[in-house]
């Protein structure tokens, strides 16, 4: 399975770092592959290091303006430039059977509202899975389940996305939905 993965390029507290390096170990251990971001920096490094040292297969996609930081230690297996970030949305989208979306900034949040709003409107059926590492994500949850009780998600929550809180639990999801 091609695994995309929404996650912060900053360099972050280790309780973050493990849970990436934990997460790339099992894609690769399990013979997924993951399709990323591409960057060479923070957690999107630690993520695609653990992958490529589990002997695992990456895809990355990167964006014209960001290319210089896309990954030139260890070249993944397969690299590709969007020229902008809507376009690097749809291609990560594209070539995913899955989305994990784990801890990040302004840019994870859109990458995966996107994707939750297109699944809202049955455009992406394949699994989400928000990987809410050390609570990180509570607050997301809490208005999720506030949406879903007050009509505003046309899908029930547990149909919409899956909120998970190890590494492990995100690929239990994403393999239990037989994509």
């Amino acid at each position: 399975m091609n695994i995309c993965v929404f996650l912060s390029a900053s360099d972050l507290d280790e309780r973050y770092t493990s849970a990436a390096r934990e997460l790339g170990r099992l894609i690769a251990g399990r013979g997924h592959t993951l399709v990323w971001g591409a960057s060479e920096s923070g957690l999107m490094k630690v993520l695609a290091d653990a992958v490529d040292d589990a002997g695992g297969r990456l895809i990355g996609i990167s964006v014209e303006f960001l290319a210089d930081r896309a990954r030139a230690l260890q070249a993944p297996n397969e690299l590709a430039i969007a020229p902008d970030l809507a376009e690097r949305k749809a291609t990560l989208l594209m070539r995913s059977d899955a989305v994990v979306v784990m801890v990040g900034g302004s840019g994870t949040l859109d990458e995966a509202t996107d994707v939750l709003e297109l699944r809202k409107h049955g455009l992406y059926s394949k699994p989400v899975v928000v990987l809410n590492t050390d609570g990180f994500y509570d607050g997301l949850k809490q208005q999720f389940v506030r949406m879903d009780e007050e009509g505003f998600l046309p899908i029930p929550l547990d149909q919409f996305c899956t909120f998970v809180e190890q590494p492990a639990d995100a690929l239990a999801v994403i393999e239990q939905a037989g994509v």
